[in-house]
């Protein structure tokens, strides 16, 4: 049987990367080398840099015809060559194919012996499909088991940054040219493009890990290889353990790539003195700061904790200072000394100091309830009542038993009183029971006097016994109900992180579960402004059995203080000690959510006032700035008409005329956007939201600009939007007036719109100079100007109004770079649903209610937000003025018999309204 081939795979980010140009490369250089190498399938898409590549490189036939054709398995099998190249791993193969997939083809010629090299894209990983989706809202259907790329003996990672991409899609080096701005405006996204580089960049890191690892156990290699640093941080549930993660947090964040590993360790019989609490909130700033959070046993710390920090290849080690009291050294180095001595030369300790250097430990407190009064008495009555009893019947009516039976008899019930009653009863059952039978059981009988020796022996055996028996049962008595009590509080405290990381918890639903879990009647978290000033309760929950509420700490009969202005105050019961620590975690989790509840409420606030100031700085500035220059052309054109001194031509008189008209249409649109905006800020204006069609809208908002100057390019199979028409007239006009303005005459704007999942875009293209990233967020603030640009060349109100509008649809307006140079404004709209109608369910509407429309009532009736009443509709007179349809672009059509709404200064919606009240 053949050795199986070798598989070697280049890995992309995405189309267009290069990795077919890096296979075919390959190929070459083994070829060149002698290798017997062919080409079994490359997909080349009319790439002629890559079709060249495939000169001077023996080239299967393929099956199935030139669209369909698939690799022709067989043929490589036959021609048996020592590497062959096969493009897209994860491709699918035809219905009528030996294989469902190419992988599977590959395996079947690595499994003949024939080393392979392949190429796949990140998105095609069976693991990361979900995760694609999300990012870039497309579905890969094709895939390929990860596995299959692991099991790979090389995976190499062919890079590109997503603006090198980009340019290579804007040169027509990847698609074809009539593919690159559909391409570029929806999957090659410098966003998209670069979270899946991201992605690639990962998935290769963790192979190279694995690789590393794997190479290290079969080497047996103990020592540390500092390809990465890795830092490991001791934790012993104590208090320090916050200041020895935020130390090692910085110390990672000044190597770009660490890794940050928490190590808990913990003995194996699970008897610890950690603070369950402490250990939660350290494990919980552990994820925070981007690390992770072990749990490992052993009880030899040291050698514990080195094995972990070899097994993760760590580079560092740290640890805290030793709380151990100068005294207690003389039972040994100590943890830290000990992992310093033996550490070796590749992997670094630090000691870090903190407040509680030589505090002592303390010991373990059993906060295990304590065995109830009623348990207790029923103890000491079998440890005295029983022994005399047994005694009384074996001496009297069994004396037969004989002396080792009697022995266990005593020594059960010893067992039994430290079963029922603890300790105590235990020990005076066994003194007891040991002075009975020495009374009564053994010769002399009935006397204080031992004749033979080993009755002696016998006895304080028994004693012993019972004694150690008694002892190691109450231990274990003790130490269950410990473990039943921790696990309820662990069960609590994970409840408290879980509603922590969510935040969705309100103050009320808190203190209710308090008030539960406490048993108590009513629970109030209490406030003050001053250290001495009286309390105000933020929150409560419950009556207090005196009906009075909650409003200072002495109405309860427990609190909890946190920090000096806040306190949770129970009422209904006195709390045990042992419960104060559960509830000092609710205490701190109830003033968090109040402070979270807090922030939000300010939060809308300053957002709601900020989004204030910037409309009322808008309004100033288009008062001061943006009317003036209309008035004054208006102004001196009446000035002209009514001066006696010049006789004015019929021409002139017309040029006058129309500057005044141009004037007062500008004036019209200004005061338009003003009125808007106001009425935007004020509430008193509510966008109607319905679904429209954009072929309806976006031809009426070109009518204003010269004619030629826009391609529209709008499909008419487009779902319709969730959109105020009149808005999204006044939004569009906006755009496009912008990017005419700055766009060469000779190069029209280029208007399209196109679907991604459940949003649409409308996509606005110039040619013109372009805005920095910096600026890019600028120009959308009202009469912002870059740089040195000289009066009138800045974007003035328009963009602003665009953007407000948008953001009141519940949609956004963005800038990106065109490639090639210019500005592309990108206007993102809601669909309207999973299920988004058709410009036909629109017409049915349409229809249905003309039908139930009363006789006499007029025509042109208004459907999902002015559909038909205004624009758009089966029958139309053509293009709007100024726009240049193309392909199978939409164009502005008018059905007969409705009336026709001017291009400029109209809103569909406020006019339906206002005609409706």
């Amino acid at each position: 049987m053949a050795q199986r081939g070798t598989l070697r795979v280049y890995l992309g980010a995405a189309p267009g990367v290069g990795k077919t140009h890096a296979m075919l490369s390959e190929g070459h250089r083994r070829a060149a080398r002698g290798t017997d190498v062919v080409v079994g399938c490359v997909e080349a898409y009319g790439r002629p840099r890559t079709e060249a590549q495939l000169d001077g490189l023996e080239v299967l036939p393929r099956v199935g015809g030139a669209e369909g054709a698939e690799m022709d398995t067989d043929a490589v099998l036959r021609r048996a060559p020592s590497v062959v190249l096969i493009d897209e791993l994860a491709h699918t193969n035809a219905p009528d194919s030996r294989h469902e997939k190419r992988w599977q083809d590959i395996e079947e010629l690595l499994e003949a012996g024939i080393d392979v090299i392949s190429t796949v894209n990140i998105q095609h990983l069976e693991s990361l499909g979900d995760v694609v989706e999300s990012i870039t809202g497309v579905r890969e259907p094709e895939s390929v088991p990860d596995e299959v790329v692991r099991r790979a003996e090389q995976v190499e990672l062919v890079d590109m940054t997503p603006q090198a991409l980009r340019r290579r899609m804007a040169h027509g080096n990847v698609y074809s040219p009539e593919k690159v701005d559909a391409a570029l405006s929806n999957y090659f996204r410098p966003g998209n493009l670069t979270a899946l580089r991201e992605l690639a960049l990962l998935w290769t890191a963790d192979r190279a890990d694995e690789y590393l690892l794997q190479y290290r156990s079969e080497h047996s290699i103990r020592t540390t290889w500092q390809a990465r640093e890795r830092i490991v941080i001791a934790l012993t549930g104590g208090p320090e353990g916050r200041t020895l993660i935020r130390r090692a947090a910085r110390m990672a964040a000044k190597a770009s790539g660490s890794e940050l590993l928490a190590v808990y360790i913990a003995r194996s019989d699970g008897l610890t003195a950690a603070s369950p609490k402490e250990l939660a909130l350290q494990r919980t700033l552990v994820e925070n700061l981007g690390g992770t959070f072990h749990h490992v046993i052993g009880d030899d710390i040291p050698a514990a904790l080195l094995d972990f920090a070899r097994g993760v290849n760590a580079t560092q080690i740290v640890l805290g200072s030793s709380r151990r009291k100068s005294w207690q050294y003389i039972f040994g180095p100590g943890v830290g000394a000990t992992v310093a001595s033996e550490s070796g030369p590749d992997l670094d300790v630090h000691i870090v100091t903190h407040e509680e250097v030589a505090r002592g430990r303390g010991l373990p407190v059993a906060h295990g309830a304590l065995l109830s009064t009623s348990r207790v008495f029923s103890g000491w009555v079998v440890a005295v009542a029983v022994p005399l009893l047994l005694t009384l019947l074996l001496t009297e009516l069994d004396p037969t038993v004989g002396f080792t039976n009697t022995v266990l008899l005593f020594l059960a019930v010893s067992v039994v009183a430290g079963f029922l009653g603890g300790v105590l009863p235990a020990l005076a059952s066994a003194a007891l029971c040991s002075a009975l039978l020495h009374r009564y059981f053994v010769e002399p009988v009935n006397s204080w006097r031992i004749a033979e020796s080993q009755y002696v022996i016998t006895i304080a055996s028994f004693f012993a016994a019972s004694a150690a028996v008694a002892l190691v049962v109450n231990f274990a008595l003790r130490r269950a109900r410990q473990a039943a009590r921790l696990r309820a509080e662990s069960q609590i405290l994970a409840m408290l992180a879980g509603g922590v990381l969510r935040g969705g918890d309100s103050l009320e639903a808190l203190l209710g579960q308090v008030k539960e879990t406490f048993a108590m009647e009513a629970v109030a978290l209490l406030e003050r402004t001053e250290e001495h000033g009286p309390w105000t309760c933020a929150g409560s929950v419950g009556t207090p059995a005196g009906g009075q509420p909650l409003t200072r700490p002495e109405d309860g009969e427990a609190d909890m203080p946190v920090g000096d202005q806040m306190m949770l105050v129970l009422s209904g019961r006195v709390l045990p000690a042992s419960d104060r620590r559960v509830l000092a975690a609710f205490a701190a989790q109830a003033v968090g959510v109040l402070d979270r509840q807090r922030l939000q409420r300010e939060a809308d606030q300053a957002r709601t006032l900020a989004e204030g100031n910037r409309i009322r700085t808008a309004l100033l500035a288009a008062v001061s700035h943006d009317l003036r220059t209309p008035l004054a052309a208006i102004k001196a054109a009446v000035t002209s008409l009514r001066s006696d001194d010049v006789a004015w031509s019929p021409e002139d008189e017309a040029d006058l005329l129309e500057a005044i008209e141009d004037g007062a249409d500008r004036l019209d649109h200004l005061v338009g956007n003003l009125l808007d905006m106001s009425r935007l800020q004020t509430g008193t204006v509510t966008p109607l939201i319905r679904r429209t069609n954009l072929d309806e809208v976006v031809p009426k908002a070109l009518s204003g600009v010269p004619e030629g100057s826009v391609r529209l390019d709008i499909p008419e199979w487009l779902p319709l939007v969730a959109v105020d028409p009149g808005l999204l007239e006044r939004s569009v006009a906006n755009i496009v007036e912008n990017a005419v303005k700055y766009s060469p005459s000779q190069t029209p704007v280029k208007v399209s719109a196109s679907v991604l999942r459940d949003r649409l875009e409308i996509r606005v293209t110039d040619r013109g100079p372009g805005v920095p990233d910096s600026e890019k967020e600028r120009i959308f603030e009202p009469f912002q100007r870059l740089g040195d640009a000289p009066r009138g060349a800045g974007v003035g109100l328009g963009l602003a109004v665009a953007r407000g509008f948008a953001e009141a649809m519940g949609g956004s307006l963005e800038a990106e770079d065109t490639p090639g140079g210019g500005m592309t404004m990108v206007l993102t709209l809601r669909t309207g649903g999973d299920s988004p109608l058709t410009y036909a369910d629109l017409a049915e509407e349409a229809r249905a209610a003309q039908e139930a429309a009363p006789a006499g009532g007029g025509t042109g009736v208004g459907v999902a937000g002015g559909g038909l009443a205004g624009g758009g509709g089966p029958a139309g007179s053509g293009p709007a003025p100024g726009v240049a349809p193309t392909g199978d672009a939409a164009t502005s059509t008018m059905p007969t018999g409705t009336p026709a709404a001017t291009a400029t200064g109209t809103d569909s919606s406020t006019s339906a309204r206002e005609a409706a009240e």
